[in-house]
């Protein structure tokens, strides 16, 4: 006790229970452990910003045969939106006469929450931001913000629960995107459908696979798959339980990457649509040999 109370002397007053200094972000490591959390601000804070901006701006979202990612699916057109999808493209129609007039026509706004839900509730990205935005600790031995009476997943984050059914919105996005990179591979020339491929196809098929990835690794996809046993070959587990289970728990190893390398894809790939739309660049492409 002694030894602590001369230690607390000379270093400052040590916070409880894991022994860093009292105070925001006071700690006893000597590496630069803030680049993760700043990296997360920046990563994170870029990617709401853009995708707020695509969002809600509604034009230029498709060059054929490329659909943004942003858009998909295009539940409802307005065909005479700059760089929209031919009015055949929607699901329902023409765009709705209920929509309310102080908001935006973009059909992005139809259905980006059902994506951005299952990145918000996700179980890596409610660490990243938990550590970057809100310092709850903003890292490992690192003293964190003062949070008296903190009650957030019963109150502010409840709507965390919703992960798990988040998650099968997301397999159908996940399906969906791949649908569209795989039909990015027709484009209508002289008045024919052809075969062929380009710098967009590719990109296309990039994100929709790095999706995936991002989908399999699904913390609740796993535990659906078999992570509700306690053993294999237990109450009718059976060997293919268990290589579904496998198949998951190795996308769920790498969850991290596919997470960032995904968050980067779908911005990638609507950018590229958005550039190839405004005629700000050239789509390289077979159909034009």
């Amino acid at each position: 006790m002694a030894r602590a109370a001369a230690a607390s002397g000379r270093e400052g007053v040590l916070a409880a229970p894991g022994g860093h200094r009292a105070g925001f972000a006071n700690t006893e490591r000597g590496d630069a452990w803030w680049v993760g959390p700043l990296l997360t601000i920046l990563g994170l804070g870029g990617f709401a910003v853009y995708g707020t901006w695509r969002a809600f701006q509604g034009t230029h979202y498709y060059a054929e045969p490329y659909l943004s990612p942003f858009y998909s699916p295009l539940l409802f057109i307005d065909p005479s939106a700059p760089g929209a999808a031919p009015l055949e493209h929607a699901w329902f129609g023409a765009w709705p006469a209920w929509w309310p007039a102080f908001l935006p026509i973009s059909p992005a706004l139809l259905i980006l929450i059902f994506p951005g839900a299952f990145r918000a509730t996700c179980y890596y990205y409610r660490k990243a931001y938990y550590r970057s935005f809100f310092g709850t600790p903003p890292g490992c031995a690192v003293c964190p913000v003062a949070l008296p009476n903190y009650r957030g997943e019963t109150r502010l984050f409840l709507f965390q629960n919703l992960h798990r059914y988040a998650l099968y919105a997301a397999l159908v996005i996940s399906a969906i995107l791949t649908y569209d990179a795989v039909m990015a591979l027709w484009r209508n020339v002289d008045g024919a459908s052809r075969f062929g491929c380009g710098v967009g196809t590719a990109i296309l098929f990039l994100n929709a696979a790095l999706i995936a990835s991002y989908v399999l690794g699904c913390h609740s996809l796993r535990h659906l798959a078999g992570g509700r046993f306690d053993r294999f070959r237990h109450r009718g587990a059976s060997g293919s339980a268990y290589g579904i289970w496998r198949f998951c728990t190795w996308f769920n190893e790498r969850h991290m990457l596919f997470a960032w390398l995904s968050l980067f894809s779908v911005v990638l790939a609507d950018f590229y649509v958005y550039l190839v739309s405004q005629g700000q660049i050239a789509d390289w492409n077979t159909w034009r040999m």
